[in-house]
């Protein structure tokens, strides 16, 4: 298939524009919008049929809108033979385009290219290839007077085919176990604590994050194509205290299917400046100094937003006081998520994961279903630990309870409940919405073994059970 770049100014005059109402900055559920436009071109042009869809011949120049996430136009109507198309990335971020019968088109934010393509007697599907982005309403269709009558249009989804039940393979690799201790401050592959080194004096923690798309075992007969922060789903945890100054270099690699980027809740930055989205091949500097205290989420912010995190891009920050909490000899982390299976292979589902009363496959601790079921993790009997507990959703809120102990110390959101407070108060459960964290400190006070769960139960039985085991694991 032929492509050439063009040049974005006076295209117009070359090619038939659609305008419909879906071409804008609107969110998914403008894809598909078949509102009547206008159309202006050289020669016979095009013309719509009073239904919203578009009237194309052979030799027609034809502008395929790209906003995310919606085609203009998404419906044609057309005869078989061949035709010019020109893609406009109107978006922030990488658009393709992909014929049923022909290679993906790509054009980066803001640019435009023209390809050849053609009609077949039967009519075309056409949608963005980019991971996600179909789902998302990036999708489009050309009929002819062959077509089947049954055929929809394009844009948005139904979630029809979400339903689909992907069965689990019995040859599936099994899923690497997460260390769950919590790492000292400014310790991890590619971190640096440099003292004294940030501009305000105080240390610095360099940090290198490459983006890596890669299969991985999200629970047991179930592989799927994840995205993650230097190669671990969750990504990195990053360890701080208040007032040092943290340097990220995050690189998303030009083998990349999607653009990335990268939110530092524990950051006080700007929106369109850090957090912008890196295009496959780009790079950039995030800097910013850890001002407050508690436990943060970091995830990638590019549309949509909902899959870059429920497919795996998310990581927990901890802050603590200057000075550091008090030592204790086990800690460990445990970030709460969800999983919306796609088909073996792929990545997750977002049609599933976009429902306003979501139903996620999986719920699950540190990128495994069951895996700290499986193997336990092993605490001294009647000896305070510490852990630091954040939910990611993306949507699912969690009861963080572990049966057989009380929580004596939490901190949530900045609000704390001390050990050895005036009435001896304590915790059952920390509720913790999306992107909440908190830090709990308990005991162990027998030999045994404590489950872990959200006290939501429609969960445990889907992912989000694990084991503390004290001592031998035997009252």
């Amino acid at each position: 298939m032929r492509t050439r770049s063009i040049a974005r100014i006076g295209i117009g005059a070359l090619f038939v524009v659609v305008t419909a109402a879906s071409c804008g900055p609107d969110g998914p559920d403008a894809a598909g919008s078949s509102e009547s436009g206008s159309a202006q071109g050289a020669g016979d042009g095009a013309a719509t049929n009073g239904g919203g869809v578009t009237d194309i011949v052979p030799g027609d120049e034809v502008a395929f809108i790209a906003t995310e996430f919606a085609f203009a136009p998404a419906d044609l109507m057309a005869t078989a033979g061949s035709y010019t198309g020109v893609l406009v990335n109107d978006g922030s971020i990488e658009h393709d385009i992909k014929f049923d019968n022909g290679d993906a088109i790509v054009v980066a934010a803001g640019e435009t290219t023209e390809f050849d393509f053609d009609v077949p007697a039967e009519g075309i599907r056409y949608i963005c290839s980019i991971p996600g982005h179909a789902d998302a309403g990036m999708e489009g269709i050309i009929r002819t007077d062959a077509s089947p009558s049954a055929e929809s249009g394009g844009g948005g989804h139904d979630g029809g085919d979400e339903a689909a039940t992907v069965e689990a393979d019995p040859d599936a690799p099994p899923y690497d176990l997460r260390d769950p201790r919590a790492p000292k401050r400014g310790e991890g592959d590619g971190f640096t604590l440099i003292p004294g080194a940030a501009p305000d004096g105080g240390d610095l923690i360099d940090v290198e994050m490459v983006v890596e798309e890669r299969l991985a075992t999200v629970a047991e007969g179930y592989v799927q194509q994840i995205w993650t922060f230097n190669g671990t789903m969750p990504g990195p945890v990053i360890r701080t205290q208040v007032g040092d100054t943290v340097r990220v270099h995050l690189i998303n690699p030009p083998e990349a299917s999607a653009s990335h980027s990268i939110d530092f809740h524990a950051s006080q930055v700007a929106w369109n400046d850090e957090m912008r989205s890196l295009a496959p091949g780009e790079e950039l500097i995030y800097e910013f100094t850890t001002d407050y205290a508690g436990v943060w989420m970091y995830h990638c912010g590019t549309d949509p937003v909902l899959h870059h995190i429920a497919n795996g891009m998310f990581g927990m920050v901890i802050v603590e006081p200057a000075g550091g909490l008090e030592p204790m000899e086990n800690e460990f982390f445990m970030i709460q998520h969800e999983w919306y299976l796609g088909p073996q292979g792929e990545v997750s589902s977002f049609g599933k994961a976009d429902q306003a009363a979501p139903a996620p496959d999986f719920v699950m601790f540190n990128g495994a279903a069951f895996q700290y079921r499986d193997v336990p993790i092993e605490v001294p009997t009647g000896e305070q630990f510490r852990l630091f507990v954040l939910n990611v959703g993306p949507s699912i809120d969690s009861s963080f309870h572990i049966v057989g102990t009380i929580f004596d110390t939490v901190i949530k959101e900045g609000v704390k409940l001390e050990r050895g407070n005036e009435g001896n108060w304590g915790s059952q459960a920390v509720d913790l919405a999306p992107a909440q964290g908190a830090v709990i400190e308990l005991l162990a006070a027998e030999d045994g073994l404590y489950p872990m769960v959200t006290h939501a139960f429609n969960f445990p039985g889907r992912g989000a059970l694990g084991l503390f085991q004290a001592g031998d694991g035997q009252p």
